[in-house]
């Protein structure tokens, strides 16, 4: 219904000119939603084959050299995707940056011990980024990562994922017995950190040995992958879930998977990349290490010798300051999903919602705007305009209301360089747990967005 009233004309109440979020499924065509669902596919291969960082870096260098890009690597555990474009490079780089660490639980340097008393031989684990630890127990997990022997020999495991493996798990305590352990604590307090180590064995060694479950697993260790106990200190071994990514809903429109957050717009931002051709400027798709834990370390967002070594090989007779600071860069990082039955903790006009579209976030950080990157007015203006330019879906993104919630993104490193800024992509349900959910139409919104944003 659509009325006039002192000069403003309204549509079902609402004024012509107020912002309203809008369904990506409403705006798509039907042969866009059909692109849609068909990306959707690849991206649950991705999900299943991908849940290390490592394991993200072999691949996406992988696509790159099948489809003739020219990928440089970092350590194994960061790369980055060029195409050269029309203009110079001192006219600056459009670039587009994911994370491809997520949540987890590390093996300790050395964790086997037998547990005598229960008959069982565990690994000790040290968890990684934010996590509920009551998530994390009596789940099938699988173990991905290397171990590097003292001669450099590397042993790679993927021990958990195909039907045939076994699987480890977190025990936990029976509700019977649980009563004053457990049930009259905070969720944060039930659970410890200490506690989630992972069952690996039971079977006991023949002969005369004091640990005889530990000493069986250890000659098993070395049978089938010749590792000793003193190897584990210089291993990476995660403990991820075992689940499969699987389609969700009576109308497959949602995504579940583990480490969506941030492979989700790490996948869009691979085929952003690999389907791009003849850019405006200099294009590329970074992705990065170690954001889930402040981005530290020598493959994170805050290796800027990294690209800065990459600007000077594709001119060495430019200035790099000056090009970074003609350069623009969308930090393509999830944002919360508005979440039943929980809706008080966010700030409903601003927060994103399943569906629809990619979420732009102009600042990140927590409560005074504290440790965030704040894009100008200007830039947003810009990716506003480059969104509705190319009937891409988007909306607004802010992680819960101010004083309830927060987050950081690799955004401000980049902005401390003197880029442009913003944070760009689909919003995630239940995210940082062992099963994250996303919409189908938002992770092809996040891809057309980096796709048009590569080639500007």
């Amino acid at each position: 219904m659509t009325f006039t009233g002192k000069g403003r004309t309204m549509k079902n109440g609402e004024s012509k000119y107020a912002y309203k979020k809008k369904s990506a499924w409403d705006l798509f065509s039907k042969s866009t939603i059909a692109d849609a669902l068909a990306f959707a596919e690849g991206y649950k291969t991705f999900l299943n084959e991908v849940k290390t960082e490592r394991e993200a870096v072999h691949r996406i260098a992988k696509e790159a050299k099948q489809h003739k890009k020219t990928v440089v690597v970092n350590r194994e555990k960061s790369a980055a995707i060029l195409i050269p474009g029309k203009q110079q490079v001192r006219d600056g780089l459009r670039i587009v940056i994911a994370h491809i660490d997520s949540p987890r639980l590390d093996l300790k340097q050395i964790p086997l011990y037998q547990d005598s008393e229960s008959n069982l031989a565990l690994f000790e684990t040290h968890y990684y980024g934010g996590i509920k630890k009551f998530q994390w127990v009596v789940i099938p997990l699988a173990l991905h990562g290397v171990v590097v022997k003292k001669d450099g020999t590397k042993i790679t495991f993927t021990l958990g994922e195909n039907d045939h493996d076994p699987v480890f798990s977190v025990p936990d305590l029976l509700p019977h017995l649980s009563h004053e352990v457990q049930d009259n604590k905070k969720l944060d307090e039930a659970i410890k950190g200490e506690s989630l180590d992972i069952i690996i064995g039971s079977t006991p060694a023949k002969g005369d040995f004091k640990e005889k479950i530990k000493t069986a697993i250890l000659e098993k260790l070395h049978k089938d992958y010749g590792i000793r106990e003193e190897d584990f200190i210089s291993a990476e071994l995660e403990a991820v879930p075992a689940f499969k990514a699987r389609d969700v809903g009576f109308d497959r429109s949602l995504i579940g998977a583990y480490g969506q957050d941030d492979r989700i717009c790490a996948y869009a931002a691979l085929q952003a990349a690999l389907a791009l051709k003849n850019p405006t400027h200099t294009a590329l798709s970074i992705f990065v290490d170690k954001e889930e834990i402040g981005s530290e370390g020598n493959a994170s967002a805050q290796t800027v010798t990294f690209l800065r070594s990459l600007i000077k090989n594709l001119d060495p007779a430019v200035d790099v300051d000056s090009v970074l600071l003609k350069s623009k860069v969308i930090s393509a990082d999830v944002n919360a999903a508005i979440t039943p039955n929980y809706t008080d903790v966010f700030e409903l006009k601003n927060a994103s919602s399943l569906g629809c579209g990619v979420a732009m976030s102009k600042y990140t950080g927590h409560g005074g705007k504290y440790s965030a990157n704040d894009a100008s007015a200007e830039f947003v203006a810009e990716i506003r305009a480059l969104l509705d330019k190319e009937k891409i879906p988007w909306q607004t993104g802010e992680l819960g209301k101010v004083d309830k919630g927060g987050g950081g993104t690799v955004a401000k490193y980049f902005s401390r360089l003197g880029m442009e800024v913003i944070d760009l992509g689909a919003a995630v349900l239940s995210m940082h747990s062992p099963y994250e959910i996303t919409s189908k139409v938002d992770l092809y919104s996040s891809y057309l967005a980096y796709l048009a944003f590569l080639k500007s």
